[in-house]
């Protein structure tokens, strides 16, 4: 019974370690996340879960430009921008990300692709009055951003990926549908309009009285924020031209602030980040608060905030013509007309049957 016993047991573990070998070369074949190597021609890919799947496109597909930022960019379609700037884009975006998530994601990209020239990068403005720091998440998956081969076991042998990532590509080969497009990655298509605006407005009934002006420590971590995570990332790269554009949120977005008393408080931390983003050569800083047609018509809006995707194609189109471009020249004048404008506007009409 002995030999056959051993014969069973070496039979058992050739077995499985053969199901092994084949799970591993099936995984790699079609690596969801692109951590292992760039998308085989003949495989479809789902891209989806961008705080997974944005590291190994920044490491494994061709690309000269990246299109990166939060919801404010996800419905940027890379295919638009090719033809405007005249580059091949990929799209990285990371839904409610501060500014340090957004810089380092940047930092990883270009230390691996030295092809990288061009950045489009959102500036959003509730995020530049927080700290350095600043993140709403936790239990990022940094076993696929670093170069550390043994962690990759929390990735290859991960339920979670295999049924998300894995059999849902096999599945899409299988039956013939295409990979999702840069243009369809991440973006949302969702009714716009004042009713939709106002459902999810909770604006205050009575207007605080105006902040004091930034203090001491307030522009401190202003200027932490944004040397941190813009100042120091564009100077460590001075071949990359980084397009910056300040998100143009609704009017209900300013009125938000203005209920707050915290108009002066923004513009004034806002005014510090321009000087600082203009002392930087390789920076096209632009900036949409004064598109006022688009932030006034809430037919643009899902919320106070998010704009809807054809705001997205007019925002490249304006960058690529150097439509908004702040610059050493005028940014003086474009603060003083944002502040007049938004100082003096009639928020209490917004809301007029």
């Amino acid at each position: 019974m002995v030999p056959n016993a051993k014969k069973w047991f070496i039979t058992c573990m050739a077995a499985l370690a053969g199901a092994i070998v084949l799970m591993v070369f099936v995984f790699w074949i079609f690596d969801p996340y692109f951590h292992f190597h760039k998308p085989f021609s003949f495989v479809s890919y789902r891209l989806y879960d961008e705080r997974y799947i944005n590291d190994g496109i920044s490491r494994h597909f061709d690309y000269d430009t990246i299109i990166t930022g939060t919801s404010m960019a996800q419905n940027f379609k890379t295919s638009e921008a090719d033809v405007l700037f005249g580059v091949k884009s990929v799209k990285e975006t990371f839904s409610g990300a501060g500014y340090r998530e957004l810089s380092e994601n940047l930092d990883r990209a270009l230390r691996r692709n030295k092809d990288l020239k061009t950045v489009i990068w959102t500036m959003d403005a509730n995020s530049i009055l927080r700290d350095k720091d600043y993140t709403e998440y936790d239990g990022y998956p940094t076993y696929l951003y670093d170069d550390n081969p043994w962690n990759d076991v929390s990735y290859v042998f991960n339920k979670n990926v295999w049924y998300h990532g894995v059999l849902n590509n096999l599945l899409m080969t299988i039956t013939g549908q295409p990979s999702t497009t840069f243009d369809d990655y991440s973006s949302w298509e969702k009714e716009t309009g004042y009713e939709y605006v106002m459902a999810g407005y909770d604006r205050w009934e009575e207007k605080a009285p105006d902040a004091p002006p930034l203090s001491a420590k307030d522009t401190e971590m202003v200027i932490g924020n944004i040397q941190q995570n813009f100042v120091d990332l564009v100077n460590r790269y001075p071949d990359t031209t980084f397009y910056i554009f300040y998100t143009p949120y609704s009017i209900c977005w300013w009125d938000f602030m203005n209920q707050e008393g915290m108009i002066n408080w923004y513009l004034d931390a806002e005014l510090i980040t321009t000087k600082m983003l203009l002392a930087c050569p390789n920076v096209k800083l632009y900036n949409f608060h004064d598109k006022y047609d688009i932030i006034t018509d809430l037919d643009n809006y899902r919320d106070k905030e998010h704009y809807a995707a054809h705001v997205n194609s007019m925002i490249l189109e304006w960058m690529a013509a150097g439509e908004g471009l702040v610059t050493e020249e005028n940014y003086m004048e474009r603060h003083e007309q944002e502040k007049r404008y938004y100082l003096d506007y009639d928020y209490e009409g917004i809301f007029r049957e």
